[in-house]
This record gives C-alpha cells, structure tokens and sequence, in this order.
C-alpha cells in the first residue's frame, strides 16, 4: 500500500520526511523488549546514496533525536572504497554522521579488501547485521530501487532470494554494487520513498499500477508493504 504525501519544494519535503523518519524511530524504540543481557534498546536506520536525499539527510543530521541508540547504515553501496567520490558510505558521513548524528554507530555495506562476493556472504553471515527498522529508500527513472537493476544477472535472484544482502553488476550503471535484497526490503518496518519531480512521479504511477519488471513495482505490489513516499514537485 502506497500513502502519498506531496511537496512544492525540497526543504519542505525534508523537514517533514525528517519528522517522519525520527517518529519511526522512536516508535521502533519504544516496540522493542530488551533483557539486561541485551543492553540498551538500539534502532537501525537505513539510508540511500544519489543526489535527492542531500538535503534530506542535512536536515535528518540536525535533529535532536537520541543518535547514540541509533545505527545508521545503507540500503545499498558501490563496490568502491570509501573515499572513492562514487561511495554512498562517504555521502553519509559528509552528509547524515554530521551535527547532532555524529554519536549514531555507522554500520558500511563494503569492504574492498576481500572479494564482492566473499563479502556479501559474509554480511549474510554475520547475526549482528539486523534488518533496518526504518528505511529511506530513492528510485532511479528506470524504477529500480536500493540497487536491484532489472538489467543486472542477478535480477531473478534479486526479486527471489531470502538472502538479505546480494551482489549486483548493473548493466546500465557504473560499479557492481552491495544491496539488500527485494525480501530484505519488504521486511523493514518503517518504509519510505524520497522522490522528486514529474518524470519519477510518473513512473512510480506507473510501475504501482501494474506489476513490472522493476524494483519498485515489485515493492509497491508486494502484500503487506506499506510504502509512504514523501515527492516534492522540484
């Protein structure tokens, strides 16, 4: 299910997907049992590189939330290494681990100091990679999303497996890349899309209309996911 919020502009849209995602976590939070073994309650925010979360995640950086109970990683990454200009994780620090999120624990999808795929197995391996509890996730014009490209090899596997994490080698895209999976995604708690302008709200129409052979269609036609996108017209 789709809840659709709309925006003129991208301050607006930032300042009420912030207060959005920070009433997430604190509900996320709240939800949560925890035992003396377990020590305090943590909540893991998920969020994606690209150009349209900029202002987004300058606004989420400044709120007054409780970041030392929250950890902050990515819904996908390029195979590069962080101080290559194309790393999401390098996005997320010069952009979210800033202000008042520099006490959030930052949890990176790579490390290029072993193979892709060693790698992947071993995130898929590791219990203290939970799934997100809240995720902002953005959409390319071709409708994929975190980075499940239909004209990947790993399409089929993408959209079927019960893995968290896979490897994906877009063809239309430079760098393979880290990703969660579609079922990872459809398992996260709290989902957001943070889109902007004509063309993408038009292709989300699109894509949440009939089932196609992208991401987002597969995740807006999915039972039981709630998506709330949060577009602002520029």
């Amino acid at each position: 299910m789709i809840t659709f919020y709309e925006f003129d502009d991208q301050q607006s849209q930032s300042e009420a997907l912030a207060k959005a995602v920070g009433g997430a976590l604190h509900a996320s939070l709240g939800a949560q049992v925890v035992t003396p073994a377990d020590g305090a309650r943590h909540a893991t925010l998920a969020v994606s590189g690209g150009t349209s979360p900029r202002p987004f995640l300058q606004t989420l950086s400044t709120q007054p939330f409780d970041w030392a109970r929250i950890d902050v990683t990515l819904v996908d990454d390029r195979w590069v290494p962080e101080t290559d200009s194309d790393s999401n994780s390098r996005f997320a620090h010069e952009t979210l681990l800033q202000n008042a999120a520099q006490a959030a624990a930052f949890w990176p999808l790579v490390d290029t100091s072993q193979s892709l795929d060693a790698h992947v197995a071993a995130l898929n391996a590791d219990p203290a990679r939970k799934l997100p509890d809240v995720a902002v996730l953005g959409m390319g014009e071709d409708g994929h999303t975190a980075s499940i490209f239909a004209d990947s090899p790993e399409w089929d596997g993408a959209i079927t497996t019960n893995a968290r994490f896979i490897a994906v080698h877009p063809g239309s895209a430079q760098h393979a890349r880290v990703s969660m999976s579609l079922s990872a995604l459809k398992q996260v708690g709290h989902l957001f899309l943070l889109i902007a302008g004509s063309r993408k709200r038009d292709v989300l129409n699109a894509a949440a209309a009939t089932l196609q052979r992208n991401a987002i269609s597969q995740l807006a036609n999915a039972k039981d996911v709630k998506l709330d996108v949060y577009w602002s017209a520029d």
